[in-house]
């Protein structure tokens, strides 16, 4: 199945090679590791020094906070299945 992926996205996440994300697939769970590289087909991206995170909110603190975190080393990420991508600085 094909994707339909803006290439304006797959440009500006090039452009964040090499820099430390947060990827969210669903409400409380998502990776973090560098971005190695960034594939056109299928849309997606290759993540080193990653980490499968648990993503955590309450009611007194509603900003999602990482609770916890499990190595993972490189993964592939298929953009369709991606909620949101933080650029962690």
């Amino acid at each position: 199945m094909s994707w339909s992926i803006n290439p304006t996205v797959l440009q500006l996440l090039e452009r964040h090679t090499g820099k430390k994300v947060r990827i969210v697939l669903e409400r409380e769970f998502g990776f973090e590791g560098t971005i190695a590289t960034v594939s056109q087909d299928p849309p997606g991206l290759w993540l080193t020094d990653a980490e499968a995170v648990i993503i955590r909110t309450t009611l007194a603190n509603p900003l999602p906070q990482v609770v916890g975190r499990e190595e993972r080393s490189e993964i592939f990420i298929n953009l369709s299945s991606v909620q949101r991508i933080e650029v962690i600085h």
